[in-house]
């Protein structure tokens, strides 16, 4: 069954470790819509507020879509059965969706249903290493409750080239021991330095990826084929005539 986010991990996102992580989030995410354009974003589950992403989005409209209606969500229904018409999203926005779902290739089959071609995708993820990986040894520490589906980058990357889609790239970002309760510094430049000398051991990570182009083959009707030259059917006439003509007419010599 699929669960929705925002209303298990509101309150984790309150704390100063999930603050500090929006902000972070807020960032890369800003960076990857930089420079998508187009008609439709659709954002699927809450994450944070209804504006901590949307805000970014270079597109005409922007939606969202979630399984309630804590946070006022543009539409609710269900994340793997979207009540979104086909081809019509030019980037689609899944924040830790993911992480709180049990059905994780229906709800991206789904995406790859909605978008156009060359549409995106955007996802955010728990990695289920790293630092967070030792979670479980550390008094007070733990992931948002209900997120209990992690999907490593490496795993999801192979999800989404079954589906014929082109990645684009992978951040890892938020380099924070997973202590809700302590007081977290936001500074870049921790940020940087982790990205640049220990990327694996990331909290999280961005995938980005773009639907392919169908390229169809186009199928000669079959009036377009040359005929066949059958030989060895008859052997050719080494007669030859000549049409003569005369004022009564032709005569063949």
């Amino acid at each position: 069954m699929q669960v929705d986010c925002s209303h298990l991990a509101n309150d984790w996102l309150q704390t100063p470790l999930g603050e500090a992580l929006l902000q972070q989030e807020a960032r890369v995410v800003e960076e990857a819509l930089d420079g998508i354009f187009g008609e439709q974003c659709l954002q699927l589950g809450m994450w944070g507020d209804r504006r901590t992403f949307m805000r970014f989005t270079r597109t005409q409209r922007c939606s969202l879509v979630a399984e309630s209606a804590v946070g006022e969500p543009c539409a609710v229904g269900r994340l793997h059965k979207l009540p979104v018409e086909s081809d019509s999203i030019d980037a689609v926005l899944l924040p830790h969706t993911l992480d709180f779902s049990d059905r994780p290739h229906a709800i991206l089959r789904e995406v790859d249903r909605v978008l156009r071609a060359n549409g995106h995708i955007i996802v955010l993820g728990f990695k289920p290493g790293g630092l967070w990986g030792l979670r479980r040894l550390i008094p007070g520490a733990g992931m948002p409750p209900g997120a209990d589906h992690l999907i490593s980058d490496r795993r999801l990357k192979d999800w989404l080239q079954l589906l014929d889609m082109r990645i684009q790239g992978v951040t890892r970002y938020f380099f924070r021991w997973p202590l809700p309760r302590n007081k977290v510094s936001s500074t870049q430049k921790w940020e940087q330095r982790g990205q640049t000398l220990w990327p694996e051991l990331a909290a999280c990570y961005m995938l980005t990826a773009q639907k392919r182009v169908s390229t169809l083959t186009p199928v000669r009707p079959v009036w377009w084929r040359k005929p066949k030259v059958v030989t060895g059917l008859a052997e050719p006439s080494t007669r030859v005539s000549r049409i003569r003509f005369t004022r009564s007419g032709f005569d063949e010599s």
